[in-house]
């Protein structure tokens, strides 16, 4: 059944407290990739086990795959059925017209991300999209992220090292952070502190000394992608300095990936894959989305 308007905006004003709660609490939602059906349920079993509050959140590839009305019924329903505080972010959209769909969807969390389609957007061009979706959110209250360039990355399972010259090119800083966040008005703004998309043979490694400079020059909520292949200390120090959103994804599609490999391979006359996604498959995500929960400090702050 659709979700109603009044639904939607009472969930988005919910949403804005919880963030308030978990930066003063010091604790961050886990926003974790849904691919399919199963990897939906593995978070909200993780989520159950833990009492944790979740997002879930797709990009462009998941949308063209599933729907956004899909995604939402999806949602709705497996947080009944497992009675989870569950919210949902659009990652990553690529466009103006992308962004406002997902909010015509009812989602809570919308990130736009014209450099995503546009690595060599202009500042110009980022700062006047944020600002369309800023305002067009106001309608139900969606919650807006973004930043002010292209973030590096993939959510893969890489092969090379990282460049960590290279990247540091890309970095946020405390002055260009609250440049941005005046000029658009955003909710959360993305931060670029040694994070990157996808998983690397080396674990990745945070500037946490630029991270409460950038805390401390802006007011609004402050997010991290690319956590995946991070140790959980640097977690647990950003959650204290007031990060309330960590993305995952490729630890989880990793985890999928080699259960799915290891049960074919175990199971060579079972032709119902389901079943063995359901046997697992299911428990090695949940294994690694309680793991993230628990350096999010996010067990037991859910509510019902």
């Amino acid at each position: 059944m659709p979700i109603t308007l009044q639904q939607v905006r009472a969930n988005c004003a919910r949403a804005r407290v919880r963030m308030v709660q978990a930066r003063t609490q010091h604790w961050a939602f886990g926003a974790f990739n849904l691919d399919d059906e199963a990897t939906l349920k593995a978070v909200a079993a993780a989520a159950k086990a833990k009492n944790a509050p979740v997002l879930v959140e797709v990009s462009a590839g998941e949308v063209s795959d599933i729907g956004l009305a899909n995604v939402r019924d999806l949602v709705d329903n497996v947080k009944f059925e497992y009675g989870v505080e569950m919210y949902i972010n659009l990652d990553h959209s690529p466009s103006v017209e992308d962004a406002k769909k997902g909010i015509d969807a009812g989602f809570e969390f919308i990130h736009i991300d014209v450099s995503q389609a546009d690595h060599n957007a202009s500042d110009e061009k980022i700062i006047d999209a944020t600002r369309e979706i800023v305002q067009y959110a106001k309608f139900t209250g969606a919650l807006v992220e973004s930043e002010p360039h292209y973030f590096g990355g993939s959510s893969n399972l890489h092969k090379e090292k990282i460049d960590y010259e290279e990247i540091r090119k890309t970095f946020s800083t405390p002055e260009g952070a609250k440049a941005f966040v005046d000029a658009t008005g955003i909710d959360t703004f993305a931060a670029a502190i040694g994070n990157l998309h996808g998983k690397y043979p080396v674990p990745k490694k945070l500037d946490l000394e630029l991270l409460q400079q950038i805390r401390d020059a802006i007011d609004c909520n402050i997010s991290l992608h690319g956590g995946s292949g991070t140790p959980a200390h640097y977690f647990e120090s950003a959650v204290k300095i007031g990060v309330t959103k960590v993305n995952i994804n490729s630890d989880m599609r990793v985890a999928y990936r080699e259960a799915l490999v290891s049960t074919l391979k175990a199971n060579p006359d079972e032709y119902s894959v389901a079943k063995l996604v359901t046997k697992d498959v299911m428990p090695a995500v949940q294994k690694v989305v309680e793991e993230k929960l628990a350096g999010f400090n996010s067990a037991g702050k859910a509510e019902a």
